[in-house]
């Protein structure tokens, strides 16, 4: 009977909600297009595209990243397959989407935190939106630099393609695209799921976890109390290491500063596992599995790499 509930808890009950939300996302999507909600943004996102030398399909799935993450992807996916978008033109504007995507858990992921942590939640939650913003900013640099000027676009165009004139035609629409993603949701993703689930009920994730812990030496600019912060940033999700923290800043022992420090260590160092977790099932639902992952380790590369730089600029800056 425990074994049925550990399963139940753990893989099907995760799994339905990760197929249901990457399913109706698309017709979540739709309907807020209907609405024009994303028409203002795409009139922000024109002249950055344009400076970036990106596609018009870029900034329309960069509008509709505010809302869905997974329509923005489906966007960029389709556009990929009809050979609108080159590879090189789909990884800038996959992390050219940072951003949106950012904010789209940042309602909920800034009130746990500063719920917890208070005005050291906001520093946090401020330093990670600032690496957001810097990857996004970074497309735009390096796809002037490395991607040939397209003709100048129109952004609003390329979302009235997908904006329905009607309720109607909005659910009508969706159904249409939940039929055609469907098959790819349930015999990639699925699958994989399973595998990650296995994997982590027979003790894989932990031999990764216990060797990273082992190897948190390097980290000898943080107090050592703080390293718990880490190791459970690592170990577990994200809420225990944040309760970990409060329950550090609340003891008096740490100085802010630090409890910042060690949260941007562990969200550096469990980008791996949680990359594998949760980013790769839902990836390979959209995009073909080796593209899938090809977008998810340059993608979570830059991430990391973006955390360390606003980390390193919040360490000198605290001094």
């Amino acid at each position: 009977m425990a074994d049925a509930h550990i399963w139940w808890a753990g893989l099907v009950k995760p799994l339905l909600r990760l197929v249901f939300f990457l399913s109706v996302s698309l017709l979540a999507a739709n309907i807020i297009e209907a609405l024009n909600w994303t028409r203002g943004v795409a009139r922000v996102a024109a002249p950055l595209v344009q400076l970036g030398h990106l596609r018009d399909v870029s900034g329309a799935a960069f509008s509709l990243a505010f809302v869905s993450s997974i329509a923005a992807n489906t966007m960029l996916a389709e556009s990929h397959e009809k050979g609108e978008l080159s590879r090189r033109e789909l990884v800038f504007a996959n992390i050219f989407n940072s951003m949106p995507a950012y904010f789209v858990h940042l309602p909920s992921m800034g009130m746990l935190v500063v719920s917890v942590l208070g005005g050291v939640g906001a520093v946090y939650v401020g330093l990670t939106l600032a690496a957001a913003v810097l990857r996004t900013l970074s497309v735009i640099v390096f796809g002037r630099i490395f991607l040939p000027p397209v003709p100048e676009g129109c952004v609003s165009c390329r979302l009235e393609e997908y904006r329905p004139a009607t309720w109607g035609e909005a659910v009508q629409r969706s159904l249409q695209r939940f039929r055609r993603r469907m098959p790819r949701i349930l015999y990639i993703t699925v699958p994989v799921y399973c595998c990650v689930f296995v994997l982590q009920r027979s003790g894989g994730f932990a031999v990764v976890e216990r060797f990273m812990q082992d190897h948190v030496t390097f980290l000898a600019f943080l107090e050592p109390q703080t390293l718990s912060v880490v190791i459970l940033h690592i170990a577990a999700e994200f809420t225990p290491a944040i309760s970990a923290a409060g329950a550090l800043l609340d003891s008096g022992t740490i100085a802010w500063r630090e409890i910042v420090l060690a949260l941007l260590a562990g969200n550096v160092l469990s980008t791996p596992m949680r990359a594998f977790r949760h980013q790769f099932p839902s990836y390979a639902g959209i995009f073909k599995p080796r593209l899938a992952l090809h977008l998810i380790v340059i993608n979570q590369c830059l991430r990391a790499g973006s955390i360390v730089a606003v980390g390193v600029l919040f360490f000198y800056a605290t001094l």
